[in-house]
Order: C-alpha cells, then structure tokens, then sequence
C-alpha cells in the first residue's frame, strides 16, 4: 500500500525539500500551505492553520498516514508565540480526527529547545554543548515545548508514535521564508559586489572563533523519513546537522569565495545585517531589474534578524547527534556545499545575479 503523507508547510524550506523527497520515493503528497507551492505531483491544500473550522473543510476527505509539521508563525511575544504556534499543531491533528488514518507524525523544532526562546535567547543557565537530546527542557516558556506537548497529547488520544527533529540553522531555498540565512548572505553578497561594499561578518567574535554546525534541509528531510518509517526512532527526539563541524571565519571566506568576493577581516565594531541592509531595498529593486531577477522585492528573501541572532550569538553552538547515528541515521552533506548548492540554486531561479 503506498504511504500517503501531508506536508504541513510545504512551501517552506523544510517542507519543500520532505515534499520533493518523498515525491521522489514513490507516496502520495498533499502540502498544507496557506500559499501550496505548485510542486509537480503535490496535491495542493490552501488552508490558515489558524482556522480551525476553515482547516477541518480543507483536509476533509484526506486520509494521510504520515504527518509532517515543518511550518510555524513568528508573534511578537512568546506568550503568543506558544498561544498561535501551539493551536496551530492541535488545529491541524484535531481535523485529521475524523480520519483515523495517521499512524506517525514528525514535528520539525530546532535549538531553540536548548539556548531559549527569541525573548532570552542564548541567555542564562544553558545546557553544556554539545547539546543532546536527554539535556531536556529549559526552566523558560517556549512555543516549541508547547508545540511538542500538542503532538504528545494527540498521540496518547489517537495512538499514533512521534518523532521531534531538531536542526540547527537550515540552509534551503523558499522565497518568504521567515528564517533564511542562506538566501540572506547571498543576497548581502550580491549586494556588496555590485556596490564594492566590503564583505563584512555581520556577527560575534564568538562565533567567528569558535566551532558550529548546520542543517542542510535535504538531510532534515530525510531525517524526517527515517523516523516516520524505522519503528526503533519512534517516540523520540533527535538533533540533525550535517554531519561536520566549521568555524565562520573559515566559511566566511568560502562563501566570498563562491562570489568572486574578498572576505573582509572581522569588524573592529559590530556588524549586523538588520543595520548594514536596512537601506538596501531600493539598491536590490534596482539590481533585479538590472539582472531580469524574480523577486524584486528584498524582504521576500531576506531575514536579517533571523541570520544576525545565529551569527551574534555570545556562546559556542554544537549538536551531538549521535542518538539518531547509533540507530542507523548516518546521512552527511559538508556544509560548504550546503551553502554552494543553494546559491547555485539561486542564481538558476533567477532570485540573485
């Protein structure tokens, strides 16, 4: 019997790369976004998941085995981040009730779970990295905790198993996405080479310094399938990387590289990108229609804020991520052809020059 999946958030970086990737291996597909991406073979669902009456009509007559919930909705609080976020998980599991056919459902969270919500990120009493999965939850309120406590309740209700997926910054291409620092340091290249402005490392020393990894959206995706389909990952969380370690100030210099770009030295002073490109939208209008690009308009594919509080961050980020290797999920992307591979991407979209 073919497994059949809904993608919640499929347009988005995560949700696009477990859509392409299961489409690939043979199951039927919807994706759930309030904008569906004309994915060929996708059935597309347009719903707001924060509609609960609206959302039931929608996914009336889908029977998914497999649930995928890689989506969330940034608030201006983290008292509404968890009310939105969470009521947007119980929304979607509440519609699919009727149904009874989900048998696993993957939530997509990140590090957050260890360094703290946007409102004391990075702050505080945090657990020793590396960080691992039995560190457990912070002493803090946090949207993803809500998150993952919607999904436990409906599965001790409905019994269905779980998986929590945990990644560090992805890297991935989706246009409106609210966090992408892929597509926001190409863009800021783009920019700096068609203006002469110096290639800055708009983070800390700390950063700069120290060890870090990432999360290619290709391996997340398949981290996702693994544990939706190997019964010894049910029930459980896993942190997913890329499988290397880096420091920036040697990925700096390879991305100016893949730009045709000198790596400035780090900044006597700081550099973030949410002050460096709050200028820059007329700049990029005007190099768009220059260069013929798609997207004309830089806040559908920049998030500075998002990229300046990975990169500004005042302690030392590495996952442990051998739970999932010691269970059979052994996958690897080097992080540099992580990078390489979206801007090549990019640039054969027509989204940079």
């Amino acid at each position: 019997m073919t497994p059949t999946a809904l993608v919640v958030g499929s347009s988005g970086i995560v949700g696009s790369a477990t859509a392409r990737l299961l489409l690939a291996q043979g199951w039927t597909v919807a994706g759930l976004a309030r904008r569906p991406s004309a994915l060929p073979g996708l059935t597309p669902v347009s719903a707001d998941l924060q509609d609960p009456a609206a959302l039931s009509v929608a996914l009336e007559g889908l029977a998914p085995s497999h649930v995928f919930l890689t989506t969330w909705s940034r608030q201006a609080t983290e008292a509404e981040n968890i009310r939105v976020n969470a009521a947007m998980v119980r929304n979607v599991l509440q519609a699919l009730r009727p149904a009874s056919s989900v048998r696993h459902v993957a939530l997509v969270t990140g590090l957050k779970h260890y360094l703290g919500p946007f409102e004391a990120y990075g702050k505080g009493a945090l657990p020793q990295t590396p960080f691992r999965e039995e560190q457990g939850r912070l002493d803090v309120e946090n949207f993803y905790y809500a998150q993952e406590d919607e999904v436990f309740a409906a599965a001790a209700r409905d019994g269905f198993t779980w998986s929590v997926h945990r990644p560090h910054t992805i890297t991935g291409v989706a246009v409106g996405n609210a966090m992408n620092m892929a597509t926001t340091l190409a863009v800021y290249a783009s920019l700096c080479k068609a203006s002469g402005r110096p290639f800055v490392f708009p983070g800390s020393r700390v950063q700069w310094d120290s060890l870090t990894d990432m999360t290619d959206a290709r391996v997340l995706a398949r981290q996702l399938l693994w544990a939706s389909t190997t019964p010894a990952a049910a029930n459980q969380a896993f942190n997913v990387t890329n499988g290397d370690v880096f420091r920036w100030k040697w990925m700096w210099s390879r991305i100016a590289e893949w730009f045709d770009l000198p790596a400035a030295p780090f900044p006597h002073a700081p550099a973030p990108l949410a002050e460096q490109m709050a200028d820059d939208a007329p700049a990029w209008a005007q190099l768009a229609r220059a260069h013929g690009l798609e997207e004309p308009d830089l806040t559908r594919l920049v998030s500075p804020w998002h990229t300046d509080a990975d990169l500004g961050r005042p302690i030392e980020v590495v996952t442990d991520v051998s739970k999932s290797r010691r269970l059979g999920f052994v996958d690897f992307e080097a992080s540099d052809q992580a990078f390489f591979d979206v801007f090549a991407q990019l640039r054969a979209e027509r989204l940079i020059p």
